[in-house]
């Protein structure tokens, strides 16, 4: 079965069953739908059940091909993963989690994820509340900075947002290009040909979709719904989530000092961890995967599993 919707390549998707390991008879989450690769290899791996969440409205009205495929066994669900507690009942037999944008969102002018092609500076997932325009002409000086630095690790975020600041008395910035231009004429080319505006763009894009946030909050109701045996697969791109990722498992799985304030209660007692790690450092993807798609090339796979009895009610 052809796991991959058309302008969709789903990452480390080997790695991504092999960790899993779907089998007959299994109810499984696939917290980011996206453009369904995941969820379609899933189901065509093992008769099994699948729920798949997704906040964006495009990708739940995209899946119905997907469902019609598997009938009666793909389940979907708008939403927010952070959310999967409440949307989707446990116990389940595996989670897995592909972090960030799609290669939808970003490939689509009209949402603004990217510098790559000039359209509205939205940079909304679910095409609600604020925008990166409203962002970018509304936020304080400082705010704005502080949000270039802490989100995108941006070294010149003062320039940015000084000069962003001056370029929105003038007019406001409402066009992914608008903005490229005013970063552009600020910074000076990186050494390492990363385009000057990509760590601004993230940034952004991050803060306007809450996204660390709903990391961890999505980290915490995973490991609350997990069966014994049941697997967490979480693949990241940014550094910041798998930041988030690593220290979360190490602590479940009782390989980190403290406890993060992101543990569920029922998991923040003595005694012997409820998780193991299945993979101790994370699993990349191999050179031939990074020369046929190049946005796998910042991709970690981590894993961890259930090794005893799971609390399925939200924390």
């Amino acid at each position: 079965m052809n796991a991959m919707t058309p302008g969709h390549i789903p990452v480390m998707l080997a790695e991504v069953l092999q960790t899993l390991a779907p089998r007959d008879g299994g109810r499984y989450l696939d917290g980011t739908f996206g453009g369904g690769g995941y969820a379609s290899a899933i189901l065509g791996a093992a008769d099994c059940t699948l729920h798949a969440i997704d906040r964006d409205p495009d990708a739940i009205a995209r899946g119905a091909a997907v469902a019609a495929r598997f009938p009666g066994r793909l389940h979907l669900v708008q939403g927010r993963f952070g959310d999967m507690a409440e949307l989707v009942e446990g116990p389940l037999d595996g989670i897995v989690l592909d972090l960030g944008v799609s290669s939808f969102q970003i490939d689509q002018a009209e949402r603004g994820f990217s510098f790559r092609f000039d359209g509205p500076l939205d940079m909304r997932m679910e095409r609600d509340g604020p925008s990166a325009a409203d962002l970018v002409n509304r936020l304080p000086e400082a705010e704005l900075a502080d949000v270039l630095w802490q989100l995108g690790e941006e070294r010149h975020s003062r320039r940015i947002a000084r000069t962003i600041v001056a370029a929105r008395r003038e007019a406001p910035i409402e066009t992914t290009a608008q903005l490229v231009k005013i970063i552009h004429s600020c910074m000076p080319r990186d050494p390492s040909g990363m385009d000057s505006a990509t760590r601004s763009f993230q940034a952004l894009r991050l803060k306007v979709n809450d996204e660390l946030g709903e990391v961890e909050r999505g980290l915490k109701a995973a490991a609350s719904l997990l069966a014994p045996g049941g697997r967490l697969v979480v693949v990241a791109f940014h550094s910041l989530e798998d930041r988030l990722v690593k220290r979360f498992m190490q602590q479940v799985a009782g390989r980190a000092p403290g406890v993060s304030r992101y543990v569920p209660v029922n998991l923040d007692r003595p005694g012997a961890a409820p998780f193991r790690l299945v993979v101790n450092n994370a699993l990349r993807p191999g050179e031939a995967e990074t020369s046929a798609n190049p946005r796998a090339r910042s991709a970690r796979l981590r894993v961890i599993e259930r090794i005893e009895e799971a609390s399925c009610s939200a924390p």
